[in-house]
C-alpha cells in the first residue's frame, strides 16, 4: 500500500456494495447489557447470504477489477472458510471465474458450498499455507488475479464499510470491540470510525490459541496455538498493511480464552436467539471477560459471520449446559438388588429431574461384588437443583454424588 486507507476508500466502496449486500442491523440488546453492566449494540453481519462479513471486502475488490476495464482472466482465493464462498458468490454474481484453492481436509460441506456458488475448487495440502502457495502458483500459471482475504487496499475498505453503518445506525457508540484474525474487519472499521468520530475507543480482540497481532503490535511472545473453536480468526501471521493500520487507529487489543467464546456463542443463541461462529462471538467474549472495562460504556460488536459447524453447535450447548447446572452428572452406588433401579429414577423423577442417560455398571466398577454403580444424566434447573437431588437420594440411603 503505497498511501494510506482513507475514508474517501470506504465511502468509494459503500458505493459499489449499495443493494449488493445487506445494510445489516446495529440494534441494543437490553438482556446482554444488563449482564455485562453497559450498552450492548450488535451488529448482525451473520445475516448476510453467505453469512459472513466477507464477502463485502470481497465485492469491493472484484467490482473494481471489473470498473478497470483490465481484462481479467479469472480470480483465484486460498480459503476453508468464510472468505472463499464470498469471493465465489460475487464472482459467480458478476460473472467471473473463481478458482478456490482449501486445504485437502477441508470439511466436505464447505467444498460443496464453494462448489455451488459456481467456483472451481481444489483441494490441495494439509495446511492453510500449501494452498495458499499453490494458489500463488496456480495465479501465476494461469494469469488469475489473487484475492487476499485481508492484506488487500480493496478488501479492508469493503469491511471498513461496517463502520459507516454502525455510526450511522447508532450515532452513540463511544466504544467499539471488534474480533480480529489477520487484521482486515479491524482495520476498515478503525480507518471509518477514526475519520468520523475520533473519540471512539477501538479494541480488538484476538483468542489467546492465536495471538499473531497482539505479538505483532505489543511486542509479546504469546505462543500459538494449533487450534481453536474461533477458526475464522485462527490467523498465524497478520497481515503487513493491516499490522500498520491497527497500530496506527485500534486503541488496544485483548486476549480471550476458549471458554470466554463459547460462553458468548450460548449466550447469543439464547439471548438474542441467533447463530454465530466462534469468531462472531469474540466481541461478547471480551466483555464478558472484562465487564469492568466496558462498564457504563456504549459498546458495538459485530457478530461478523455465523457459519458454524452444528456438531461443534451442539457440543457448545451441552457444555454451557454443564456449567449453568442444567445438565448434571451423578453417580450413586447401591445394593444390586430387584427394583433398585426403579426406587433411583422414582427418587429423581420426585425430587423434579429429568434423566437423560442411564448406565448401569457392574463389571467395570470397584464396588463390592454385591453392589452396582449408577451413573445418571439430569437435565437440571441449576446447581442448587442438583445438590437437593442429591440430598434426595441420600435420603432414601443412596450413596450418590456429582462428578
Amino acid at each position: 500500500m503505497t498511501e494510506p486507507l482513507v475514508l474517501t476508500d470506504i465511502e468509494a466502496a459503500a458505493a459499489r456494495l449499495a443493494g449488493q449486500v445487506l445494510d445489516t442491523p446495529c440494534v441494543e440488546s437490553k438482556t446482554l447489557g444488563q449482564i455485562v453492566g453497559c450498552q450492548v449494540f450488535l451488529k448482525f453481519e451473520n445475516l448476510q447470504f453467505t453469512a459472513s462479513f466477507k464477502e463485502r471486502g470481497a465485492l469491493n475488490k472484484l467490482a473494481a477489477l471489473v470498473e478497470s476495464g483490465v481484462p481479467i482472466k479469472g480470480v483465484i482465493a486460498a480459503s476453508a472458510g468464510n472468505h472463499a464462498q464470498g469471493v465465489a458468490y460475487h464472482a459467480q454474481r458478476l460473472g467471473l471465474r473463481a478458482v478456490i484453492v482449501m486445504p485437502q481436509h477441508t470439511p466436505t460441506v464447505k467444498v460443496e458450498r464453494t462448489r455451488g456458488f459456481g467456483a472451481e475448487v481444489v483441494l490441495t495440502g494439509d495446511s492453510f499455507d500449501e494452498a495458499r502457495d499453490h494458489a500463488f502458483a496456480l495465479a501465476e500459471a494461469q494469469g488469475l488475479t489473487f484475492v487476499h482475504p485481508f492484506d488487500d487496499p480493496l478488501v479492508i475498505a469493503g469491511q471498513g464499510t461496517i463502520g459507516l453503518e454502525m455510526l450511522l445506525a447508532q450515532p452513540q457508540l463511544d466504544t467499539l470491540v471488534i474480533a480480529v484474525g489477520g487484521g482486515g474487519l479491524v482495520s476498515g472499521i478503525a480507518t471509518a470510525v477514526r475519520a468520523l468520530k475520533p473519540g471512539v475507543e477501538i479494541i480488538g480482540v484476538q483468542t489467546s490459541r492465536f495471538p499473531a497481532m497482539v505479538n505483532a503490535i505489543k511486542g509479546t511472545t504469546y505462543p500459538q496455538g494449533s487450534s481453536t473453536i474461533a477458526e475464522g480468526i485462527a490467523v498465524g501471521q497478520p497481515g503487513r498493511i493491516t499490522r500498520e493500520i491497527v497500530r496506527e487507529r485500534v486503541d488496544d487489543l485483548v486476549l480471550v480464552e476458549e471458554g470466554d467464546i463459547e460462553q458468548a456463542v450460548l449466550m447469543l443463541l439464547e439471548i438474542e436467539k441467533t447463530v454465530v461462529e466462534g469468531a462472531g462471538a469474540a466481541g461478547l467474549a471480551a466483555l464478558l471477560k472484562d465487564p469492568a472495562r466496558f462498564a457504563g460504556r456504549r459498546v458495538g460488536l459485530v457478530l461478523c459471520g455465523g457459519n458454524i459447524d452444528p456438531l461443534l453447535l451442539a457440543a457448545i450447548i451441552e457444555r454451557g449446559m454443564v456449567r449453568a447446572g442444567r445438565l448434571a452428572r451423578i453417580r450413586v452406588a447401591a445394593r444390586d438388588t430387584p427394583g433398585v433401579l426403579a426406587r433411583i429414577t422414582a427418587v429423581v423423577a420426585d425430587a423434579g429431574a429429568n434423566i437423560d442417560e442411564v448406565h448401569h455398571q457392574r463389571a467395570f466398577s470397584t464396588l463390592p461384588a454385591q453392589s452396582v454403580e449408577v451413573e445418571l444424566v439430569l437435565q437440571t434447573r441449576n446447581p442448587a437443583h442438583v445438590q437437593a437431588v442429591i440430598a434426595a437420594l441420600a435420603s432414601a440411603g443412596f450413596d450418590a454424588r456429582a462428578y
